[in-house]
């Protein structure tokens, strides 16, 4: 089921858009201003952000700044008539499509199904390959010897990141901010917990790794 996440300070757009959306089986949260948005992305991890730019507590580019700081999950905007330059303005920021107030419903839907495909895996997502475990980033799978390995949603995030950035550094900032958000890039002992809990469940000795290695002071590095 796609989440949906929609930020708005007018109830009856809330209202509206959750009694549609999930009549349409999405999953749906939501905000009433940008703090609490920001808050309840980091905390639900939606599919896909639908904001409105006139928010009480502070600007929607602020919004789609603070988002694209650490995820690339789609937003759509809702904009009023006469917000040409604030479209421009929050496309610039990151945004991926905008819908004018007043819209009806099956326009915002189309949108909201393009944004969702597009974000979707490729099918020619690789499968990477160690000599103890294997990674489908597609499936969201790991393997060790033929068998499912269990990961929790924040370790695996952490892995897909490492993976991704398969003999490159990646810094404790930047991994704090894409599996855990942009509040918590000082919280250091969380890696090292997941680090941690990722060795023992991937790492043929988990007190000496090949593959989940860190960088003292640094960062960590995936090395296949």
């Amino acid at each position: 089921m796609t989440r949906v996440l929609v930020v708005d300070d007018e109830a009856p757009i809330l209202r509206a858009l959750k009694i549609n959306l999930t009549a349409r089986r999405y999953e749906v949260s939501t905000a009433a201003d940008g703090a609490s948005g920001l808050a309840a992305m980091a905390r639900e991890r939606p599919d896909v952000l639908i904001l409105d730019l006139g928010l009480p507590d502070m600007d929607g580019t602020d919004v789609i700044r603070g988002v694209r700081g650490w995820t690339s999950t789609p937003i759509i905007v809702l904009s009023a008539w006469g917000q040409e330059s604030q479209k421009v303005a929050a496309l610039d920021a990151g945004a991926d499509d905008y819908v004018t107030k007043p819209f009806g419903m099956d326009e915002l839907l189309a949108r909201l199904r393009a944004a969702v495909r597009r974000a979707s895996p490729a099918p020619d997502e690789p499968v990477v390959v160690t000599g103890e475990f294997t990674v489908d980033l597609a499936r969201k799978r790991v393997t060790r010897s033929g068998a499912d390995v269990r990961l929790t949603p924040t370790e695996w995030q952490l892995l897909e990141v490492l993976v991704r950035n398969a003999d490159r550094l990646v810094t404790q900032r930047q991994l704090l901010q894409e599996v855990w958000g942009p509040g918590y890039q000082t919280e250091a002992n969380y890696l090292r917990v997941y680090v941690a809990n990722l060795r023992r469940k991937l790492e043929p000795d988990p007190s000496s790794p090949r593959y989940l290695l860190t960088e003292p002071g640094m960062g960590y590095r995936f090395r296949p």
